[in-house]
């Protein structure tokens, strides 16, 4: 069977449009949901939605909650456990991943990151390889931490990876409809954990029921969601 974007696929489909690319000496860039074959075929390993962003990268929309780490992708994590100079991180995948005390901005020998376990972490996925454990960094190609790190106070929940994936898209107004009702900060894993903090903890409890409200509600509803939110936080005001 083929494949067809924006079209339902199973694992199994072949990715026509990703092979004649190649075929022409085109980079192309496959997401998740979909691998080379030793036949050089693109082929779906997951069920969903099949996804294509100019110029030529293509994915699996799916809905799962399990996470398969990626690398580059950001991601929340709790840390779990301290290990000489490597902490270990639950990411939500089979296994944790490692995170250097060397992978924060500044770090030193004499100057080491203040972390302890339990704390939440927001990082990006160095190496993300079914042979290999996943590693984690707080600084990005330039060695600045930039929204990477501790993330201080606050509460963590999980949702599912497809929810993250909504309300990053760029053609989703939910963020920017909800921010001109009420100040908030938001860092959002695509391991689907989600690290919310408000003015107050009623805020930040109304906030992330919010955001857990948004995954069945269409565009249009989102403003209605919105208000209703607004004037729950303004009755306990």
């Amino acid at each position: 069977m083929i494949g067809v974007v924006d079209q339902p696929v199973l694992p199994g489909f072949r990715v026509e449009e990703a092979i004649e690319i190649a075929q022409s000496n085109k980079k192309v860039v496959l997401g998740p949901g979909l691998q080379q074959d030793s036949n050089d075929l693109v082929v779906v390993c997951k069920s969903g939605v099949l996804r294509k962003k100019a110029p030529n990268t293509f994915w699996v929309d799916c809905y799962q909650k399990r996470y398969v780490p990626s690398r580059g992708e950001i991601v929340i994590g709790i840390v779990s456990q301290k290990a000489g100079d490597i902490f270990r991180v639950d990411i939500g995948a089979s296994e944790p991943a490692s995170l250097s005390y060397m992978a924060f901005e500044g770090a030193t020998k004499k100057n080491r990151p203040d972390v302890n376990v339990g704390d939440a972490i927001c990082a990006r996925l160095l190496i993300a390889n079914r042979d290999l454990e996943p590693e984690l960094i707080c600084v990005d190609s330039h060695g600045k931490k930039g929204k990477l790190g501790v993330l201080n106070e606050g509460f963590v929940f999980s949702c599912s990876i497809n929810l993250v994936r909504k309300i990053l898209n760029p053609i989703c107004p939910f963020l920017d409809l909800l921010a001109k009702e009420m100040a908030f900060e938001m860092a959002a894993g695509m391991n689907g954990r989600i690290w919310i903090k408000g003015k107050t903890v009623k805020e930040t409890i109304a906030v992330g029921n919010a955001i857990l409200a948004v995954e069945y509600k269409s565009n249009e509803e989102l403003k209605e969601l919105c208000d209703d939110i607004a004037n729950y936080v303004a009755g306990f005001s």
